[in-house]
C-alpha cells in the first residue's frame, strides 16, 4: 500500500509539474505577445533601412543595389531564401556574410576590418542594423531556404554534423538542447531544430531584441552565444561554420512563418 501511495503521489508530482511547465510557457507567450507593440526592434530596422539608403564608405555609395538573391535592390521576401548560394563570390552566404559584401562592393568598406570588429560596434552595429531591417521585410512569410545548388547541400550536411557534434569541456552539441521536444533551461523553453518547430520559435525568430540584456541580436550573434554556453573558442564572425549551421536550421524550419524581428526574454 505506501509503495501504491508512493507512486501515486509521484505520477501527480509529475503532473502538476507538467501543468506548470504549460502555464510558464503560456505566461511566457502572453508576455511577449504584450511586449511585440512596443518592441524595441523597431528602432533597429528603422536605423538599418536608414542605413541601406544613405550613401556611405570610400565610394560614397548606397546599399540599393545590393543583391541578396532575389536581384539587386530587391529586399523583399530575400530574408526568408536566405542562406543561399551566390554565384559572384562563389559560396553561400547568410544574411550579414552578403550584406558585408555588398558593403565592400558597393560602397568600398574593408572587409578584413569589419569581420575583426566586435558585435555592436562600429561598422558590425551598422551590419546588425540593416539585417534587422531586411529580416522585416519578410515578416509573416515563410521560411524557403533553397537547396537547388550543389554547395547548397553540402552546407546543409556540413551544418547537420556540426549541430550534432559533441566537444569542448562539457562534451556538449547543439543537438544537447535542441534535438529533442519539451526540453527547457530555466524557464526557457528549448525549440527542436532538427524539424519545424513553428512558426517564428527557432530560425524564424532571429533577428531578435533581448529583453534580458537590452541588446539587439542578429544571428550570428545567438550562434555566436550558443557556442559560448558550450565552452567552444568562439567562432569567427559569418564563418563557413555558423553558415553551414544556419542553412541546417533553415532547411528545417522549411514553411514556418518569420515573426523576425522578434522579441525575446
Amino acid at each position: 500500500m505506501k509503495r501504491k501511495l508512493a507512486l501515486v503521489a509521484v505520477l501527480a508530482s509529475s503532473v502538476m509539474g507538467l501543468a506548470h511547465a504549460n502555464d510558464v510557457e503560456a505566461g511566457i507567450a502572453q508576455y511577449r505577445e504584450m511586449l511585440q507593440d512596443g518592441n524595441p526592434a523597431e528602432l533597429f530596422e528603422m536605423s538599418g533601412e536608414e542605413l541601406w539608403t544613405t550613401p556611405r564608405g570610400p565610394k560614397n555609395a548606397t546599399m540599393e543595389k545590393c543583391d541578396l538573391g532575389k536581384g539587386p535592390g530587391v529586399v523583399a521576401a530575400a530574408f526568408v531564401e536566405l542562406p543561399r548560394y551566390f554565384a559572384d563570390t562563389g559560396r553561400v552566404q547568410d544574411l550579414e556574410s552578403r550584406i558585408v559584401t555588398c558593403m565592400v562592393s558597393l560602397q568600398g568598406f574593408d572587409e578584413a576590418k569589419i569581420l575583426k570588429t566586435g558585435y555592436a560596434k562600429g561598422e558590425q552595429a551598422n551590419v546588425r542594423d540593416m539585417a534587422t531591417y531586411v529580416a522585416g521585410a519578410s515578416r509573416e512569410l515563410k521560411i524557403n531556404v533553397p537547396q537547388d545548388h550543389q554547395k547548397e547541400r553540402e552546407m546543409y550536411e556540413v551544418g547537420k554534423r556540426l549541430f550534432f557534434m559533441r566537444s569542448g569541456p562539457h562534451d556538449f552539441a547543439c543537438a544537447t538542447c535542441h534535438a529533442e521536444d519539451n526540453k527547457r533551461i530555466r524557464l526557457q523553453g528549448l525549440p527542436n531544430l532538427t524539424g519545424n518547430p513553428g512558426d517564428g520559435i527557432g530560425f524564424a525568430a532571429w533577428p531578435a531584441y533581448r529583453v534580458g540584456n537590452g541588446q539587439m541580436w542578429p544571428m550570428q550573434k545567438r550562434l555566436n552565444d550558443c557556442y559560448r554556453q558550450q565552452r567552444f573558442p568562439e567562432p569567427k564572425f559569418a564563418s563557413d561554420a555558423t553558415i553551414a549551421l544556419g542553412v541546417y536550421m533553415g532547411v528545417n524550419a522549411k514553411d514556418a512563418k518569420s515573426i523576425a524581428p522578434a522579441i525575446k526574454r
